[in-house]
């Protein structure tokens, strides 16, 4: 892949986790972690920390996300999903799904298989 991993990815934005015990894990991001807790719907949690990062957690009646299988995704911060994701393709990774993008704040982000088989994802993060 071209340029550095300096140029390529820009940090750790994004960490979600699909669990059986979501009401263990959200009291455990916000008491014991003490994660500040921005938003929570049903079984989704969102975890917003300091310098913009997120923690989310999916309980067992989600269904949009039956795909973190493999244990808490990672979400690797990229300027732009849609480029990063054509790089990593033409290097033979396997992306599950469309990428999508949450219109209101230009996030974006795109789920594919590392090659141990775990499920994470590139992620841009709100346009400026």
């Amino acid at each position: 892949m071209g340029g550095s991993v300096d140029t390529f990815v820009k940090g750790l934005a994004w960490v979600g986790t699909r669990t059986d015990h979501y009401e263990q894990m959200v009291a455990f991001y916000r008491d014991t972690l003490r994660l500040p807790l921005d938003h929570e719907e049903g079984e989704f949690a969102i975890f917003k920390l300091a310098d913009g990062s997120k923690a989310e957690v999916f309980g067992p009646s989600d269904t949009e996300h039956t795909h973190f299988s493999t244990g808490p995704v990672v979400g690797f911060l990229v300027d732009d999903v849609r480029s990063a994701r054509k790089l990593m393709e033409a290097d033979g990774i396997e992306f599950i799904g469309p990428a999508h993008e949450w219109e209101p704040t230009g996030e974006a982000w795109s789920h594919f298989r590392a090659p141990n088989g775990y499920v994470c994802e590139i992620v841009q993060g709100p346009k400026r």
